[in-house]
This record gives structure tokens, C-alpha cells and sequence, in this order.
């Protein structure tokens, strides 16, 4: 039974995680190197639990309970001795992620489950560099954690059934969907995403249209809620380009090569909301949106 879980990285897709296990009653520890960070995810974590009071989703009392259940640590080894499972959230960079799990393989009890929040990167790979690969799956939680319903569970062909079936019952007990998919690059969520992104940036570049008739084609069209070009400043572009390149060097076919616009403006530090500039301008505190002057 998975009471004690460990959440190791804390910035946007850890604090969610963390957020949501606390709130259904498990017993949390937030894990990073940076105490900064550590910090700036326990406030994140407060003003979004406030946000769900003021929607009426939960009570005051829900709040603080929820908070009680979370604890912080910038040490992996101590925060993950007692855990029933470890959710691994870092950046999406497989050398980092092989370089935790097997950090984690070390110091995590024989039974505690091992699983990453990875988009693209393989779970096998990830599997290979700790003595437990049947323990070992994909939990991959959609932006923004507490509000999107679907967890994407991705097996290897190492991954045991009842690990499976495990994770498909916790996700459930979080009033989430679970949707089990194999291990192949980009899995599902992201194999037909990027591509889509990736296309609309192309498009973008040829001068087919512009940012604005991009997103209104999709949104109006095709019901998407955003258009795929706001869609990747949310996600980030350095994280887009990321996944993008794993679906390349995985398949190793030409309509996966990252678009040459998207290269630049990671390059140029362009990456979306979290620089206030990527296709689109932010501004703290305005839900305008704004072309960013490099497209108008």
C-alpha cells in the first residue's frame, strides 16, 4: 500500500505532483537541491490551493491539511529512505534523469516503485541504470497538475504487471484518468503533440500565416482550447525543442527534425512564459495576449 511518496524536483511539474498527492492524504516529501526552489514551490503550492478555495473546490481546513502533508528536503537519499514511491519531476534531460535514478535505486526501500514524469525520454533507458527495472514506469502528469485530469502510464517491456496495475489505481485515487500506453519515443501525448507544434513553427517560418491566424485556425477549427503556438510558450520552448529532438534521434526519420525557428529562439533564450517572451509577450499580471514583435 503507497502512503509515503517522494517527489523529487520542485518546480512546475513537482509542485503539482506534490500539491495533488498531498491533497488526497499521502504523506509528501518535496525533494531539490535548490532550497530556493524548495521555497518558491511551497508558495506556488499555497496561492494555487487558495485559488481552488475561492473556486469552492476546497475548504480552508482541506488547505492546511494538504500543506501538513508536505515536507521539503534538498537531500535525495534522506528524502526517499521511506518511500512507497518515488516520482521523479526534474528537467527533462536523460543524463540527469539516469544520473537521480540511480541515486534513488540506492537509497529508496527494495519495494518502493521508481517513476518518472518524463515526456519523451524512454523508461527502459531510465530502467536500465537501477537493479529494479520491473519497478520502474512512466507517470506522466499533464500542466497544470492540480487541474488536468489525464496521467499518461507508460511500461516498458520490463515493467511488472502488478507495478502497472498499482500506478492505475493510485492515479485513480488522485480522480485522475489513467491511460496505459508502451514505451516508444514520445509515448502518445507527445509523439502526435510535437509534431503539431513543430508543423505550426514551420509554418510560421515559411510565412503561411502568422502567430495570431495560427492559433485561431486550431482553437475555432479543430476546438483546441489554444492554438499550438500559445500551447508551447505554456509547455516552454527549450522543453518542446527537447522533446522534439527524442522523437528524431528515436525514429530517426526526417519529419521529426526540429523546426530551424524553434532552434533560434531557444538559442536565444525566447522560451515562452517563464522569460516573458517566446511567440507571444507576457506581462505579470495581464491574460492579454500579445504577438511578440519579432512576428508582427
Amino acid at each position: 500500500m503507497i502512503k509515503n511518496v517522494s517527489v523529487i524536483g520542485a518546480g512546475t511539474m513537482g509542485n503539482g505532483i506534490a500539491h495533488v498527492f498531498a491533497q488526497y492524504h499521502f504523506t509528501v516529501i518535496l525533494i531539490d537541491v535548490n532550497a530556493a526552489q524548495l521555497e518558491k514551490a511551497i508558495d506556488i503550492i499555497t496561492k494555487n490551493l487558495d485559488r481552488q478555495i475561492t473556486k469552492g473546490i476546497i475548504t480552508e481546513d482541506q488547505k492546511k491539511a494538504t500543506l501538513k502533508n508536505i515536507s521539503i528536503s534538498s537531500d535525495i537519499a534522506i528524502g526517499v529512505e521511506n518511500a512507497d514511491l518515488v516520482v521523479e519531476a526534474a528537467t527533462e534531460n536523460t543524463q540527469l534523469k539516469l544520473k537521480i535514478f540511480k541515486e534513488i535505486d540506492k537509497a529508496a526501500p527494495a519495494g518502493c516503485i521508481l517513476a518518472t514524469n518524463t515526456s519523451s525520454i524512454s523508461i527502459a533507458t531510465i530502467a536500465a541504470v537501477t537493479k529494479r527495472p520491473g519497478s520502474v514506469i512512466g507517470m506522466h502528469f499533464m500542466n497544470p497538475v492540480p487541474v488536468m485530469k489525464l496521467v499518461e502510464i507508460i511500461q516498458s517491456t520490463a515493467t511488472k504487471k502488478e507495478v502497472t496495475n498499482t500506478i492505475v489505481a493510485l492515479s485513480k485515487q488522485l480522480d485522475k484518468v489513467p491511460c496505459v500506453v508502451n514505451d516508444r519515443p514520445g509515448f502518445i501525448a507527445n509523439r502526435i503533440l510535437m509534431p503539431m507544434i513543430n508543423e505550426a513553427i514551420y509554418s510560421l517560418e515559411e510565412g503561411v500565416a502568422g502567430v495570431e491566424e495560427i492559433d485561431t485556425i486550431m482553437k475555432l477549427g479543430m476546438a483546441h482550447p489554444m492554438g499550438p503556438l500559445q500551447l508551447a510558450d505554456l509547455i516552454g520552448l527549450d522543453v518542446c525543442l527537447n522533446i522534439i529532438n527524442v522523437l528524431y534521434e528515436g525514429f530517426g526519420t526526417a519529419k521529426y527534425t526540429p523546426c530551424p525557428l524553434l532552434t533560434d529562439m531557444v538559442g536565444k533564450g525566447k522560451l515562452g512564459i517563464k522569460t516573458g517572451e517566446g511567440f507571444y509577450l507576457y506581462t505579470a499580471g495581464s491574460k492579454e495576449l500579445i504577438v511578440s514583435n519579432r512576428f508582427k
